[in-house]
């Protein structure tokens, strides 16, 4: 009987206690918050040498002259925006051959990194351009810009087919 006493008041004084926390416990202080102006992105466009959009087709030759010249974004009054980011992909297309039956058949690959300076690193351009032929790609997504004052967003994409 004492037991049952015992535990009764102790749930009750638990009870309490947690009641009482919640009560006596402070406020949250409101805090003088900004809201932020409305940045409305401007309209740009992804360039690499003349080739613009996600279904840009350049030759061989012509896309092994295009790798070493910088990304450009653009608005319709050809103003230059800075490149802050990107993400680049290489889709390649090598032959494997079967080493039971000794048959090849094309595989394709991709290699992909993400880069703050524009054009590509020296290395990339030299192994894109030794290997680079027809049925390949190469993709510029996630570009992220800066405008004059220093506001970020993104830029179109830009894929390129090799024919």
């Amino acid at each position: 009987m004492m037991i049952r006493k015992f535990c009764a008041y102790s749930l009750l004084f638990v009870a309490t206690l947690f009641t009482c926390s919640r009560t006596i416990a402070q406020a949250p202080a409101k805090t003088a918050s900004k809201t932020a102006a409305k940045f409305k992105p401007p309209v740009v466009k992804t360039l690499l040498g003349n080739l613009s959009g996600s279904t840009a087709v350049a030759g061989v030759e012509e896309a092994k002259n295009l790798i070493s010249q910088p990304l450009k974004i653009a608005d319709s009054k050809n103003s230059a925006y800075t490149v802050a980011s990107y993400q680049f992909t290489y889709k390649r297309i090598g032959i494997t051959e079967d080493e039971e039956t000794g048959k090849t058949s094309p595989q394709s690959d991709i290699v992909s990194r993400q880069f703050d300076t524009t054009p590509l690193p020296e290395v990339w351009q030299t192994n894109i351009a030794e290997s680079l032929h027809s049925g390949e790609s190469l993709y510029f997504f996630d570009i992220i810009v800066l405008d004059k004052l220093g506001r970020r967003f993104f830029a179109p994409e830009l894929k390129i087919t090799i024919q």
